[in-house]
Formats: structure tokens, sequence, C-alpha cells
């Protein structure tokens, strides 16, 4: 029988008609951030692949003077990428629920810091191309600035901390056994080729951006199916 406490309230038989409408009207957002998630993996591939990687400074401004458009574009993906990634991180999230939470943070909150430092790389890209094409320095010059020491050390910590968000979070998915093993190893794959990739031939070192995509694509998928468990 319902009963009244201190305060007036009423205690007793709960309204499941309130708790059924609040459960309907509850935001399920996890199948948006692992779509994020995938469309951010996939625009990083695409910029990848169309960004010559580990071509020469001078290469690299005359593919800003010549294919002004083309860098352009890689720019844009580069954003898009930093944007989509960053809103797909909490879908990973989702999959540490049971076992390795804090590790699984940890990866998820330092691969959250490359993705938006992809952002950054992206405006870096949009600078270049600026001065390139308006002609507001010469290419020597350029030159010498794309072999800075400072800006070079920045894009290495940057290179790292994506590496290490990756190893991370391949390390945390073995963990948790959240998803299948297949995914983790794409992820050490891709780790493991990144230092040899400049080596292989052009065909295999173009593709190792693709481990990461379908690695991802798996991790979003994965997240998605378990949309049904209670979320962060």
């Amino acid at each position: 029988m319902p009963r009244l406490d201190a305060l007036g309230q009423i205690h007793g038989h709960p309204s499941t008609g309130q708790e059924g409408s609040k459960d309907k009207m509850r935001f399920d957002w996890v199948p948006y951030s692992a779509a994020s998630l995938v469309l951010g993996a996939t625009a990083l591939s695409v910029g990848s692949l169309l960004l010559p990687s580990y071509a020469e400074a001078a290469t690299t401004v005359q593919m800003a003077q010549a294919q002004g458009g083309l860098w352009l574009a890689v720019a844009v993906l580069y954003f898009v990428a930093a944007v989509m990634l960053t809103l797909g991180m909490p879908s990973i999230l989702t999959l540490f629920q049971v076992r390795g939470a804090r590790f699984g943070l940890t990866a998820v909150g330092i691969f959250t810091a490359s993705a938006a430092g992809t952002a950054g790389f992206a405006m870096l890209l949009m600078f270049v191309r600026a001065l390139v094409i308006n002609a507001a320095v010469p290419d020597a010059t350029v030159l010498d600035v794309t072999r800075d020491t400072g800006l070079t050390g920045f894009l290495y910590v940057w290179i790292g901390t994506i590496v290490l968000g990756e190893l991370l979070l391949a390390l945390a998915l073995l963990r948790a056994r959240a998803t299948p093993r297949w995914i983790p190893a794409l992820l050490l794959v891709h780790v493991a080729l990144l230092p040899i990739a400049p080596y292989l031939p052009e065909f295999i070192g173009s593709a190792t951006p693709l481990l990461l995509v379908v690695a991802l694509a798996g991790i979003g998928i994965r997240a998605a199916a378990q949309r049904a468990r209670p979320a962060y």
C-alpha cells in the first residue's frame, strides 16, 4: 500500500506507465556515434590515399601548386575525419562496461587526442596551400618552413599519439574481450606496418590505412549491436 514519507512524497507501487514512457523517450545515441566512427575512419583513409605521406618537402610544395583542388580536398577530409572520429569515440567506451573500463578509457582518451590533432593538421595543410598558391613567400622559404625543427617535432608528437592510442586501444579490446580478435589484430598489424610503410611496395604501403578503416568499422558495428545494453 502506498505510504507518505517525511517530505510528503508517495512511496509504494511504481508507476509502470511513467517508466515505460521514459524508456521510449530515451535517445539511443550509440548507433549515431558508431556511424560517425566509421565515417571518420573512411574520411581519414581517403585523405591518406590522396596525400603522398612519404613524399619529400619539394614534392609536397609542387603538389600544392599544381593540384590545389586536391590539396583542399585532403584538408577537408582530414577535418571531417577529426570531427567524426571524436564523435565516434563514446561508442567505443560502451565496449568496456564489463571489464577493462579504466584501461579502455585511457586508450580512448589518447586516441581522441590524436583525432583532435588531425583537425590541426588539416588547418596546417590549408595554411601551406594558401602560402604557395598566393606566392606569399618564395618556394625555398616554404621548404625551409617544412623542415623547421619545432614544426617537425609537433608533427612527430602527433603521429606518436596516433600510434600510442591505436596500440592501447588494441590492447584494451583484447583485454575486454568485447570484440572479435581480428579487430584488435588489424590495429596491431597497422601499428607494426607504419614504421616500415615507406620501404614497402607502393600498393602495399598505400593500402595500410585500410586496416584501420576495417578495424574501426568493426568496432562501430559491434558497439551498435550492443546498443540495448545500458549506455554511459
